[in-house]
């Protein structure tokens, strides 16, 4: 075992052992938040709240013999909250100075399981898994909410090469997923080029994820919608936080402005321009390996590289009266890589070039919503979203200059009404405009090119469903459709989509989740080498030869046993994706430069069993697919397996808690992803590689270990802080994520591997006051 590793372990046993002595202080008082969910757990009820009401509130622990009458009245007295019984299953929590509009809420979702894997996880009646990163814990691995993260812990959502921004869900690609952040389709999801989350944790504070039954708001998306959502409420009284790992350092503050307004603003950048750490060796290692960087050239002498990343959040909330709401954001995402090279030329000479790669989004939007009346509420959002992605390679072997360029803007609009029956059946109806527009610019010299594209497409779509209750709360379900016409396409496309949950008996629940979906834009590649061999995927809009609509059609079916803290569900889908185009699937085979459509279908089934005992939680995940393409002038149009396809999927995790200590080990295995070997013979005079059947041989299977740690403590008065430590890949393995071929000089065939991360440690330390 490694020093570094023995250091960290022993440093995460201090943690440990340091938290012990604070113990009795933490047994005094505990968070609200804490003390409602083990009422919610006792009495098999759920509490309907704002999350800025409660978090800043700590109080002695109820006394267990007390009634659900009676501990609602003492939670009333201490807290001096209001405490609503609105029928045997729901209680409202609203500050005593709200107006009390309860009445304009009628029908609320209700929370099926609570702490889902973990505390601060929940799934819903509709289908949709919650993350609330106020009550969130710990998850093996990690130290920070990174809200990407968090999700690939879910059975059916993986990322094949480790990277936040190329997440799987159910055999679908990354550009299939629709990211939102306060409403703002995003196009940059990842930091570092994809493997640290490109959204700030601090401010965020709430995700929803679907996988399947996807509300009929969202659209122009095939696969997962993950809505990322900021604090909606104003804040008691203002709070900051300042921290750093071993990337970068970060600071949020909640400004209260006047009783009516706040301002939450968040800055996070790295410093790995100016000093560097193991963890950036290591990330650095992982994306450059097989990129540009390590390119043999006998006369390169010297590289020297530059990286940085920052983003910046912010949201200004102004509450115009007692029904009315305005909300603005704003965020910024910058990426920057700089590289000099020094060669010496046949003359004997120095010379130095110097690339450059940038990675920007920008994005705004302004919210506003209406209580018409009781029940009946209106809300409208206009948003721009801009992604630019800009590279310049000085090629000195070739004396050739390439520059490139992939531009997407996204202007929106939506309205939409909400209306609340009855307490057992709610109607939302609406109308969404989208504008996208995308721009490809390419410049080379030697010999002289010059390329720029641009593209706009229009939609306009129309969206409604009803969610209605029995009496009984026993039965739910939500129908809805929504109709989108394509102007630049000239094609009209109706989506239905449904959600039904059963309650069959007092433990055991069926789902059955279903929806069509489409998508205008997606992610192509022309070349492996593109923008540096680092993001090849540019982004690209549906046209009516060579790229048509994506479609997909899903269906889930799913039973579910929760029970004493034990809970067991079962879930199986089949989902079909048509349209696909044989670039963005970024074949290196046979195939690398074909320009076919397709489809893909994958059977799956989804497992999970998760245990709580005490401040144990432990559970275990298995995800079991088949996925296939067809093309169908592709391998004379037989079926063959997907790039993605990982048929095992197995995630294990134990975390403890314990006061305000807690920590997390977990497990990571699957499958390895298929690959296509080169055929036995080669004929080297064409310069071409001649490959097998395609797909047909698998990667070694993926094993990683994680453990973290943290530590939260009051450092004085006024002021928490917290410290954290973890290590990715405990034991170093060497697991291959992918593996193609190439030709070297001789014209002989050679095997390239991608080696995901080698042994991670990261260690934070965080300031909130």
């Amino acid at each position: 075992m490694s020093k570094k590793l023995l250091c960290l372990i022993f440093f995460i046993l201090t943690i440990y052992f340091c938290s012990k002595t604070h113990s009795q202080e933490q047994q005094e008082k505990q968070s609200l938040a804490h003390i409602l969910r083990d009422v919610e757990e006792k009495y098999n009820v759920k509490f309907s709240f704002e999350t800025k009401t409660i978090e800043e509130i700590f109080i002695s622990p109820l006394y267990p013999e007390l009634s659900l009458q009676q501990a609602i009245t003492q939670l009333q007295l201490v807290t001096k909250l209001n405490f609503k019984v609105l029928n045997d299953r729901f209680i409202a929590i609203t500050p005593n100075n709200t107006l009390d509009v309860q009445n304009s809420i009628q029908l609320l979702e209700e929370v099926v399981v609570t702490n889902y894997l973990t505390k601060g996880l929940s799934k819903t009646n509709n289908g949709t898994i919650e993350a609330d990163k106020k009550a969130f814990e710990i998850l093996p691995g990690l130290i920070e909410p990174d809200v990407l993260q968090i999700v690939q812990n879910l059975p059916g959502i993986v990322s094949v090469d480790e990277r936040i921004s190329n997440i799987n869900v159910r055999g679908g690609t990354n550009d299939q997923n629709l990211i939102l952040y306060e409403g703002i389709r995003m196009y940059q999801s990842g930091h570092f080029f994809g493997l640290i989350s490109a959204f700030n944790p601090y401010l965020s504070e709430g995700i929803t994820i679907s996988k399947n039954g996807t509300s009929a708001k969202f659209g122009n998306a095939v696969s997962s919608t993950i809505a990322i959502q900021n604090s909606d409420e104003l804040s008691l009284k203002s709070s900051s936080g300042i921290g750093g790992n071993m990337l970068s350092v970060d600071g949020f503050t909640k400004l209260k402005l006047t009783k009516k307004t706040e301002l939450q603003l968040a800055l996070r950048r790295s410093f790995t321009d100016v000093l560097v750490s193991k963890t950036y060796d290591v990330y650095f290692d992982r994306i450059f390996r097989d990129s540009e960087f390590n390119t043999d050239n006998n006369s390169q002498l010297a590289l020297n590289e530059r990286f940085l990343f920052y983003d910046i959040n912010a949201k200004f909330l102004y509450n115009i009266d007692n029904t009315t709401k305005l909300r603005v954001n704003f965020l910024n995402m910058y990426n920057d890589l700089d590289y000099k090279q020094v060669y010496i030329t046949s003359e004997n000479d120095l010379q130095e070039t110097n690339s450059n790669l940038k990675q920007v989004s920008f994005g705004t939007s302004i919210n506003y919503s209406k209580l018409l009346k009781p029940g009946l509420n209106l809300s409208s959002q206009i948003y721009y979203s801009n992604y630019d992605l800009d590279a310049k390679n000085n090629n000195i072997t070739s004396n050739q200059t390439l520059e490139q360029e992939n531009i997407v803007e996204d202007y929106g609009l939506r309205i939409d009404i909400s209306n609340a029956v009855n307490k057992s059946l709610n109607v939302n109806v609406g109308y969404q405009f989208n504008e996208v527009g995308v721009t490809d610019f390419e410049d080379v010299t030697n010999p002289n090119f010059i390329s720029l594209k641009k593209e706009i497409i229009r939609t306009h779509a129309i969206f409604g469903e009803v969610e209605r209750y029995s009496k009984s709360k026993n039965t739910h379900v939500r129908f809805g459709a929504r109709i989108s016409y394509f102007d630049k396409l000239q094609e009209l496309f109706i989506e239905p989509r449904f959600a039904f949950n059963q309650k069959l008996s007092e433990y055991f629940r069926l789902e059955v989740l279903g929806e069509l979906k489409s998508q205008s834009i997606s992610q192509v590649i022309d070349l492996q080498q593109d923008f540096l061999g680092v993001e090849k995927r540019r982004w690209q809009l549906a046209n009516d030869t060579n790229n048509p609509l994506i479609k997909s059609q899903q269906i889930s079916a799913g039973l579910s046993y929760n029970q004493n803290n034990l809970l067991i569900s079962f879930e199986g889908y089949y989902k079909n994706v048509s349209n696909i185009s044989a670039q963005s699937q970024g074949f290196q085979n046979q195939f690398q430069f074909s320009n076919d459509i397709g489809s893909y279908t994958i059977k799956g089934l989804d497992f999970l069993i998760n245990k709580r005992i005490n401040n144990f939680s432990t559970w275990l995940s298995y995800s079991f697919s088949k996925n296939n393409y067809h093309f169908e002038n592709l391998y004379n149009g037989n079926a063959f397996p997907n790039t993605i396809d990982l048929q095992h999927v197995v995630n294990t995790s134990l975390t403890y808690s314990m006061g305000n200590f807690k920590i997390g080990f977990g497990i990571n295995w699957h499958s390895g992803r298929p690959y296509t070997e080169p055929s036995i013979t080669q004929d080297q005079s064409n310069f071409n590689i001649e490959y097998d059947t395609p797909n047909n041989s698998n990667l070694p299977s993926y094993f990683r270990t994680d453990i973290s740690a943290i530590y939260n403590f009051k450092l004085s008065k006024g002021i928490k802080a917290n410290i954290g430590a973890s290590v990715w890949n405990i034991f170093n393995q060497t697991n291959i994520i992918n593996r193609y071929y190439s030709l070297d000089e001789d014209g002989s065939v050679i095997k390239i591997d991608n080696r995901s991360l080698k042994i991670t440690p990261n260690f934070s330390f965080r300031l909130n006051f």
